[in-house]
């Protein structure tokens, strides 16, 4: 199984403060799962974050994050929201100095 941050997506666009964060994370991780959003199964929603109108998605598998990006826009939609949001989508990346750490320890 792939490492936890290969498996992850940040996702930026959430409406923060239009619903209890429990919700949103239920609404989130609903959009991550279906097939029409080229989604799967969904390992882990963290919602909030420190960042406002972030959230990050962990998939069960890696290859779920490769389509997911595939996919051109995404809209978060659901019926407790008052409009569709279009989401920005990227891969979670470490930051450098741990990526740095990790390749000298090999």
């Amino acid at each position: 199984r792939a490492a936890r941050s290969a498996r992850t997506i940040v996702i930026a666009g959430v409406p923060a403060g239009l619903l209890q964060d429990d919700v949103m994370a239920d609404i989130l991780t609903i959009h991550f799962q279906m097939s029409r959003n080229n989604g799967g199964d969904v390992e882990e929603v963290t919602y909030p974050t420190r960042n406002t109108g972030v959230a990050y998605v962990t998939f069960e598998d890696q290859e779920v994050v490769e389509s997911v990006l595939k996919k051109d826009q995404h809209l978060l939609q659901d019926k407790r929201l008052p409009r569709h949001y279009p989401l920005t989508v990227t891969r979670y990346c470490d930051n450098v100095s741990s990526s740095l750490i990790h390749l000298i320890m090999l």
